[in-house]
């Protein structure tokens, strides 16, 4: 099992940045998938950025360029840096770790871009 707690949502301005961390209770493998994820009301959860073990990242087409994935190992900890907030942007953002083709979630954070 793995538990998940996601810091750093709030409300910014269009145009400004938010840094979201997601700390984990138990030790992150250097194998382990990890991911964003962002829900809106009344939409699928979607994905927003992932990094692979092998420290390959990818992102969805409406936040490349702006968003920024990252993972510290050693200290349990991933990382989504958001740059150039848009008020499309607002959401809950999640994080997940996939480990043995179980994925775990956390409870999530709320993101508000206001125009």
């Amino acid at each position: 099992q793995v538990g998940l707690v996601e810091f750093g949502g709030g409300l910014v301005q269009a145009g400004g940045s938010l840094r979201l961390s997601c700390a984990a209770s138990v030790t992150i493998f250097s194998t382990d998938t990890l991911d964003w994820y962002r829900q809106t009301p009344g939409k699928q959860r979607e994905l927003v950025a992932s990094i692979t073990s092998g420290g390959s990242t990818t992102y969805a087409d409406s936040v490349k360029g702006r968003f920024t994935i990252s993972r510290d190992n050693a200290k349990n900890t991933m990382y989504l840096q958001m740059n150039s907030l848009k008020a499309e942007d607002t959401a809950i953002y999640y994080c997940t770790v996939t480990r043995a083709l179980l994925r775990y979630w956390g409870r999530g954070t709320q993101v508000t871009v206001s125009s």
